[in-house]
């Protein structure tokens, strides 16, 4: 397999050049495992780990490789199908979440270097359309093109009502009614599905990602398990990310349900999932504008005439207020970083001063 094959391009090879002086040779993530990674390249499939300078140098959990991520590796001595990573290059997007679980704000990379997402939604329980809110406000921060998938249309007689739902409250991005079993409206989706472009599959466990993939793909590259009929949620087949290069050429992104997502860094995101209450809040009288009972405020009227749902209204506000408060334990932590960095200096410094003093 080619490096363009695996969606190499001129961005990238700018970027590894320093890499090549050393010797090293590119590849791609191709799995993501605990620990592990196999990574592709002109050598074929590889499993790597990262190389112990690598390990030294990481910041945060965010500085590791993830599906998707180009990096430079090297053989291990006279093991052809191992490797060491050395260094991952500059990302060209990047889809992130705050890990869940984590008590400090922890960056968790989805997948990178991904030209397109397709949100999967179900049409049936799994359908929400706050949910859907999140995962725009996600991708948008990300760089990627959001392309929302209504799946289970075989399902739903409502499909056309929730598609235009959906549309409503994501007018810029394309909103498409598929259904996996059926393959009803898998032939809208060629547009996004191009020789060398990467495209991620994000959503809820049960969603039918994976089915949507082996229809795509064309093979039973993806296991797949019914939802539970209790409560229609589903049940973690997947459970690691993949890529798979398909043989129309287009690159798929595989990613294990996510039962709570809070956009990283997401305030960027959050104005462009809701560039309709962005466009209300400017035309209120007041530039600070609280939005409560300060005269003239256009976001209140809005709400009273109903041109602006309720509902809607407080997911911008529960999203903003969560971006802030992410963006300020990730300063808190940068904060302490730094006190021990500086902590550090000075006691290196007053040892070379006392050092000096000693040899005077």
């Amino acid at each position: 397999m080619t490096l363009l094959e695996l969606g190499w391009n001129d961005f990238f090879a700018q970027a590894f050049a320093p890499h090549a002086a050393e010797g090293r040779a590119p590849a791609r993530v191709t799995l993501q495992l605990k620990g592990f990674y196999e990574v592709t390249g002109e050598a074929g499939a590889q499993l790597a780990e990262c190389a112990g300078r690598f390990v030294n140098g990481a910041k945060s959990p965010a500085d590791y490789p993830a599906i998707g991520d180009w990096v430079a590796v090297t053989p291990l001595p006279g093991e052809a199908t191992r490797a060491h990573i050395h260094a991952v290059l500059p990302r060209r997007t990047k889809f992130s979440r705050q890990a869940a679980g984590e008590e400090e704000a922890t960056e968790q990379v989805i997948a990178a270097n991904v030209d397109t997402v397709f949100l999967v939604s179900g049409l049936d329980e799994n359908f929400n359309l706050r949910r859907i809110e999140r995962y725009l406000a996600a991708t948008w921060a990300s760089g990627a093109q959001p392309v929302v998938l209504l799946n289970k249309a075989d399902l739903c007689p409502e499909a056309d009502g929730r598609r235009q739902a959906v549309a409503a409250i994501a007018p810029a991005v394309p909103v498409r009614v598929v259904s996996a079993a059926t393959r009803r409206g898998l032939k809208l989706l060629a547009p996004w599905l191009r020789p060398g472009e990467t495209v991620a599959f994000l959503g809820s466990s049960g969603v039918g990602k994976s089915t949507l993939i082996n229809r795509l793909v064309g093979g039973q590259e993806q296991l797949t398990q019914e939802v539970r009929a209790a409560d229609g949620k589903g049940r973690h087949t997947t459970t690691s990310r993949e890529l798979i290069v398909a043989p129309g050429g287009f690159i798929v992104i595989d990613t294990p349900g996510m039962r709570a997502l809070q956009p990283w860094e997401a305030g960027a995101g959050v104005a462009a999932a809701f560039e309709d209450v962005a466009a209300i809040s400017a035309q209120c009288k007041f530039r600070d504008c609280s939005h409560s009972v300060e005269p003239g405020c256009a976001v209140q009227a809005a709400l009273a005439a109903g041109s602006l749902e309720l509902a809607r209204w407080q997911s911008y506000l529960r999203l903003r207020r969560a971006t802030a408060h992410g963006e300020r334990r990730g300063n808190r932590r940068a904060e302490q970083a730094q006190k021990v960095n500086v902590k550090k200096l000075t006691k290196g410094l007053r040892q070379r001063i006392r050092e000096k003093q000693g040899d005077e």
